[in-house]
């Protein structure tokens, strides 16, 4: 192992974010009573340009009445090439109640892009006397922002995690594609005339899970454009599972428990990695470094993976 240590990331649960445009009122109780880990009121791109100034409104109002739970409040602003985001900022911190958690940064593609709103969000905070610190995450929506992920991974210690937006990075890279996330019809190769789909966003969130994990910061998947597509969904989701992702977003409700299924360990595999540690537990007592569990070999490497698998269900359990 390094000598320097990955940090450890935010232990939060992560499995679903729900977004709802701050433009619809009506939505903010139903995202407050959803099954979502954590909520991300949108200034954005779900809300038009004449609609920012109320929208900013409704979501203090909401931040400061509604009862969020134990859900981590998160509000994305708009992105730093418009006149709008530091104004969402400083209303957000001078208004807002402590309840706000985290500020989302869309289109993030560099490092000085962190720095900018972080010094902001500093000041403010200092200004207010606001006691709790407004913790901040990004998105990964172009081809400068997986090009700098690394610095970006590293800007702030204020980050705590960072999703990939698929159809802004499509749209930058200049892939032919209108889809948002999954398999992509003419993205395959041939094999024997059979054509055989591979994932078109494999390296783009390889490369996030790593600078993510790297900085102590959540790695997570973005939006799944079809929402009539369950099936869908549920693979594009497993397979982030599978690099290291900790969640998805959820941008219709009948996505939440799609997201909350996959992302969260099942009791089978839960059993499995605490009859691995303490198969480990006795190889330690008896001397050995590794031994057999269900016909293959276990070892100090997978003492760290089933720890994972097992602190996880323990976070969300509790």
């Amino acid at each position: 192992m390094s000598f320097r240590l990955q940090p450890t990331p935010a232990a939060r649960p992560n499995r679903c974010q729900l977004f709802g445009p701050g433009s619809n009122t009506k939505l903010f109780a139903k995202m407050a009573a959803s099954a979502a880990d954590v909520i991300n009121m949108d200034l954005e791109d779900s809300v038009a340009p004449s609609d920012k100034a109320t929208a900013r409104a409704n979501i203090i109002e909401a931040i400061n009445t509604i009862d969020w739970g134990t859900k981590t409040v998160s509000v994305r602003i708009n992105s730093l090439d418009t006149p709008y985001w530091y104004r969402d900022v400083v209303d957000l911190l001078e208004q807002a109640s402590e309840r706000l958690d985290m500020i989302m940064i869309p289109k993030v593609g560099c490092a000085e892009d962190i720095y900018a709103v972080d010094a902001l969000i500093t000041a403010i905070e200092a200004a207010m006397g606001r006691t709790k610190k407004v913790a901040l995450e990004v998105i990964i929506e172009s081809a400068a922002g997986i090009a700098n992920v690394d610095a970006i991974a590293a800007a702030s210690p204020r980050l705590q995690a960072m999703s990939l937006g698929a159809a802004d990075f499509a749209a930058s890279m200049g892939m032919q594609t209108t889809g948002i996330g999954g398999t992509q019809e003419n993205y395959y190769m041939l094999r024997d005339g059979a054509q055989h789909w591979s994932d078109p966003w494999h390296w783009a969130q390889a490369a996030i899970v790593a600078a993510c994990r790297t900085n102590g910061v959540l790695p997570v998947d973005g939006p799944f454009g079809d929402f009539s597509d369950d099936d869908g969904y549920r693979a594009q989701a497993r397979r982030s599972a599978t690099l290291g992702m900790v969640g998805k977003w959820a941008i219709h409700p009948k996505q939440i428990a799609l997201a909350n299924e996959v992302f969260t360990p099942s009791e089978a595999a839960v059993t499995e990695a605490r009859e691995i540690l303490a198969a480990m537990e006795q190889a330690k007592a008896n001397g050995e470094g590794a031994t057999v569990y269900k016909g293959r070999l276990v070892d100090i490497a997978s003492i760290k993976q089933a720890e994972v698998i097992v602190k996880q269900s323990e976070m969300i359990a509790g």
